[in-house]
């Protein structure tokens, strides 16, 4: 299967990703790594629950850490632009016959929660709590200088599956790789506001969390970051990079979290609003794909991820046969 066609006629506007939630094993300790060292805001905190954002960003939070006995991913957030969309894509969800419920949930109004295809949980919304952006207040800003949240990347069974529905929710693909002399789809990045990606997937074993990534303003920001992980316990919390992607073009720096939870920090990619902007296919063993300096991914970057509450993961559709490819 191919890209499937770009949808500019959805009865619903999805306007970009918004936030994601993590279940981790000690809030403290990940309250240190988050807050203190990636530089992320805390908006509010409670005894299960801490609620961050980049400092550039207006809604409460892009960040949930939830209090667990093991970890896990909950809900991926997306925003979207009309209240009514809301009431729009429940039925459209419910004529794709996928699961909806309506939960209430600090800091946003009502939102919509369902099942994609391939059990990623996501929920949609409106309206979220607006705080002050922190923007210009620089003596706020310290460790990584995390400005805002940039996209999800994950780890799907089935790749064409993922596509087919994404794209019938309005998402574009910006580039995607093949496997070597065929049309065998392994990786795909899709946008809703302009930039190269607001989700990524790769067919893996999944559904799976490879990455939650957040973007800063310049590269020395990932420098400076990896010098004060260096230098406060954290080292071998670094787990790829830095360097540049072929695919986005991104300046990049993968970490894990204290539970395992892959966290990347991204810079330099392009624009891609253009409605007949052209997805870029790449071969995957194009060494440039990767990384256009040519270290190749440490094994963990290949094959780990974080599971979804409460779902089964698979193996790929298409074989044991077929290479990963993920993020870049």
């Amino acid at each position: 299967m191919g890209i499937p066609e770009a949808r500019f006629d959805t009865p619903f506007n999805i306007a970009r990703l918004s936030h994601a939630t993590l279940y981790v094993r000690d809030l403290a300790r990940s309250r240190r790594f988050y807050a203190d060292t990636l530089g992320l805001l805390v908006t509010a905190e409670t005894p299960d629950a801490i609620y961050l954002r980049g400092f550039e960003e207006r809604n409460h939070h892009s960040l949930v850490l939830v209090q667990s006995e093991s970890p896990a991913v909950g809900h991926l957030g997306y925003k979207v632009h009309r209240e009514g969309d809301l009431e729009r894509l429940e039925a459209f969800l419910d004529h794709e016959g996928r699961p909806t419920t309506w939960v209430d949930l600090p800091f946003q109004d009502l939102t919509l929660r369902t099942i994609d295809p391939q059990g990623i949980p996501i929920e949609f919304y409106h309206r979220m709590d607006r705080v002050p952006t922190e923007l210009q207040r620089y003596a706020k800003q310290r460790g990584g200088k995390l400005q805002r949240i940039d996209h999800f990347n994950c780890f799907t069974n089935d790749l064409d599956g993922s596509l087919e529905f994404y794209h019938r929710l309005g998402f574009r693909t910006t580039e995607y790789t093949v496997k070597d002399g065929t049309d065998t789809l392994l990786s795909a990045w899709l946008q809703r506001r302009g930039t190269t990606h607001d989700l990524a997937f790769a067919l893996g074993a999944g559904p799976r969390l490879h990455h939650v990534a957040f973007w800063v303003a310049n590269p020395l920001n990932i420098i400076d970051l990896l010098d004060l992980m260096a230098t406060t316990g954290y080292q071998s919390n670094i787990e790829r990079g830095p360097g540049r992607h072929g695919i986005s073009n991104a300046f990049f720096l993968y970490v894990r979290d204290p539970d395992g939870h892959r966290v990347e920090i991204f810079n330099g990619d392009y624009s891609a609003i253009d409605h007949d902007h052209e997805p870029l296919r790449w071969q995957f063993s194009d060494p440039l794909r990767s990384c256009l300096w040519g270290p190749p991914a440490p094994r963990s970057w290949i094959e780990e991820g974080s599971i979804f509450l409460g779902q089964e993961t698979h193996p790929p559709k298409t074989g044991a046969d077929v290479p990963t490819s993920v993020a870049a």
